[in-house]
């Protein structure tokens, strides 16, 4: 199917108002390409710890919409009449109209044609819809994963780091915690590693939706696993929800919530119960360390390191 594309060349200043004019038309999912940085807040809100480069905002943005049909002569004569009007209130810059059209595509499913199946160790990672042989197979720990939507085919070097710390600190019938559990690739594994019990929390519904689905194609018993949806840092009723007397712990998010996070994750774990984390830029190592050592009961026992990512395991005293 075709799409028609429209892009209005204007300023970063008028760029809100003009979305909000086109809605009021009843163009609704206009979207504004701009060169404004992201601001810490921002960054804190989002969970970014790393931004791409970015040309130097030049006041300049472009706002986008689709439509199915092309417009009528009076609906584009609407929209111009609009952007005059808006100009009388703020600076729009060309305030010019260029119509394309383009394909559609199915931008939530593209991606897989990028995700096949790949080993850590002995651990093999499939995707839900390709199959191996069992030659392939032979030898392997076999985990399948549709992330959907969520975080975590286990393909990024994060992911990895805490795959293989879990290899070593999940013992026959421990209990486990799964911080951002994401798709559940690290609560699956835990599981098959020994795990009698694994509890996962989120703060995005789809990844607690896409965890469950990928649990149960994993064929792991309903028993086996408990998710949560939301913020244990802060969060009192996942606190509760969550429980303590955790064997293992494990956090694959990033440092600026790692390191609250290792302000009171204590409070989840045995004593000597070990705390994986990653997620860690190198750049914020001494940063996720100074948080770990600002907290009395943990120790850390090992850093681990794949590309530009770190992994920092503690134990509780």
């Amino acid at each position: 199917m075709k799409w028609f594309k429209y892009q209005i060349s204007t300023t970063t200043a008028a760029s809100d108002l003009i979305v909000a004019m086109l809605a009021e038309q009843g163009i609704e999912g206009a979207q504004v390409e701009d060169h404004v940085p992201l601001s810490e807040a921002d960054c804190r809100r989002m969970f970014v710890d790393i931004t791409p480069d970015m040309p130097a905002d030049d006041g300049l943005a472009v706002v986008d919409f689709y439509t199915e049909e092309e417009l009528s002569d009076e609906a584009l004569q609407a929209v111009r009449d609009g952007l005059a009007e808006t100009a009388l209130f703020v600076d729009i810059g060309e305030g010019t109209i260029a119509k394309s059209e383009t394909e559609d595509q199915d931008w939530m499913n593209s991606w897989k044609e990028f995700f096949h199946p790949f080993t850590v160790d002995d651990i093999l990672i499939k995707p839900t819809w390709e199959t191996v042989s069992e030659e392939e197979a032979a030898g392997k720990i076999v985990i399948e994963i549709d992330p959907g939507i969520a975080f975590g085919t286990g393909k990024h070097e994060t992911t990895q780091l805490c795959i293989r710390g879990l290899r070593k600190r999940v013992t026959e019938g421990c209990s486990v915690l799964d911080v951002g559990c994401g798709s559940g690739i690290l609560s699956i594994i835990a599981y098959t590693l020994g795990a009698a019990h694994v509890v996962g929390t989120d703060l995005d519904e789809n990844a607690v939706t896409a965890a469950k689905e990928n649990m149960l194609k994993n064929l792991l018993p309903e028993d086996a696993f408990t998710l949560h949806m939301g913020n244990i840092i802060d969060d009192e009723a996942v606190q509760q929800a969550a429980g303590s007397e955790y064997d293992v712990v494990v956090a694959n998010i990033l440092a600026d919530v790692i390191c609250p996070l290792s302000g009171m994750i204590t409070r989840h774990m045995k004593k000597g119960a070990y705390y994986i984390t990653s997620g860690i830029i190198d750049t914020k190592e001494a940063e996720v360390t100074r948080a770990m050592q600002a907290n009395p009961e943990l120790e850390i026992v090992e850093v681990t390191r794949q590309g530009d990512w770190v992994s920092i395991t503690a134990r509780k005293r």
